[in-house]
């Protein structure tokens, strides 16, 4: 076979592994809304009617809560600060007991970390209708959460805000406030401001859902009603990493290596005018994927300070590929060079020609098995 034919082949399978590859970038870019969103009032009630029956002997207490999100920013892998405001109705004749005096604030978040530069919650309203009072808290925290970067950069983040009643000894469950809301269905982005700014982030989703906590400990309180299949409040916001920041700082630089690395090897020829032409040695060989092997490594130092406590991201196993393209040309142009007949005859023939065209199919080959694993 003719080279035009091998390289016409070599260009029509990278095209449709090209294809494939992007097509599976984008299923893995798709964000599905999850199941356990409540919608409305109904649901709420459903939902608690279904997993909560409570203590008999100590009715449960609802109370309504909602939130508002301001501001969000990552500090690292596992911790996220974010401010706004949460409020609380109070009904007269039922929540009088508990309700919140003006020095006292009326939640908890239990993951919240003292970072130093946290602003305690504050009363900032208190607004009375009929015999209803809403009582109205800024607040500010950091929050350390086990966010998964296994997808990293085909990755979304879903960032909860973990809601505990004041009293949480008591037998009261935290319900989400959905008529301060202008719409919470399922499509709908509610609870954030509008010209957040998230950097490299979008927004997704936002939605509330209930989480049944258990805990090995009834923190000290005789008949604690929390702590089997206790319904915790969760305010969730989904917020989906923009992919082309990701792709020109760590992916283009590995595209480029490995055309330049593909470049090298065209070079490659045991004819003496064109390896004349060309420049070719093996020790040059040797040398330029040297220092493409720093290049790569340096690149990936840089990316793996990032997710330092995080295992092997999706996108490391490009370099780890990248890696093992520079040995394997490595070795593919030494043994070229010593001419061993008996068992190098692919790479020998017809001047490395199948090794050559055989490159790009074999790169984006691996990618997309690479890709097809982590999904």
């Amino acid at each position: 076979m003719n080279h035009t034919k091998l390289w016409s082949i070599s260009v029509a399978l990278s095209t449709l592994l090209i294809i494939v590859l992007i097509n599976m970038w984008i299923n893995m870019n798709r964000y599905d809304v999850q199941p356990t969103q409540l919608v409305n009032e109904q649901a709420a009630n459903d939902y608690l009617y279904q997993h909560w029956k409570g203590n008999p002997e100590s009715p449960t207490i609802k109370i309504k809560t909602g939130i508002f999100i301001q501001s969000l920013n990552f500090f690292n892998s596992s911790e996220v600060n974010i401010s706004g405001y949460i409020w609380q109705r109070y009904t007269d004749g039922i929540h009088d007991a508990i309700k919140p005096k003006p020095s006292e604030i009326g939640f908890i978040l239990p993951e919240q970390v003292n970072s130093g530069g946290d602003i305690a919650p504050r009363e900032v309203y208190r607004v009375r209708t009929g015999n209803e009072e809403v009582i109205g808290w800024y607040f500010e925290a950091t929050l350390r959460q086990p966010f998964d970067y296994a997808h990293y950069p085909f990755d979304h983040k879903t960032v909860w805000v973990r809601l505990w009643a004041k009293d949480f000894s008591k037998n009261i469950v935290l319900v989400p406030d959905f008529t301060a809301y202008k719409a919470t269905g399922l499509a709908n982005i509610f609870g954030i401001e509008d010209e957040i700014v998230l950097g490299t982030w979008d927004r997704q989703d936002t939605y509330f859902n209930y989480r049944l906590s258990n805990y090995d400990t009834n923190f000290g309180i005789p008949d604690y009603v929390g702590q089997t299949g206790f319904p915790e409040l969760h305010y969730n916001f989904v917020v989906k990493r923009k992919f082309e920041n990701a792709f020109i700082v760590y992916l283009l630089p590995l595209f480029l290596v490995a055309t330049l690395l593909f470049a090298a090897l065209l070079t490659v020829s045991a004819k003496a005018e064109l390896s004349g032409r060309l420049g070719f040695s093996t020790s040059g060989f040797i040398g330029a994927c040297s220092t493409l092997f720093f290049v790569v490594m340096l690149a990936h130092i840089q990316l793996r300070e990032q997710f330092g406590g995080s295992g092997i991201v999706y996108i490391e196993y490009f370099y780890i590929l990248m890696y093992t393209l520079l040995v394997a040309a490595t070795a593919n142009t030494y043994l070229f060079s010593i001419r061993p007949q008996r068992w190098c005859g692919f790479i020998l023939y017809d001047d490395n020609i199948l090794v050559k065209v055989g490159y790009w199919p074999i790169v984006f080959g691996c990618m997309i098995y690479i890709t097809f694993m982590v999904m």
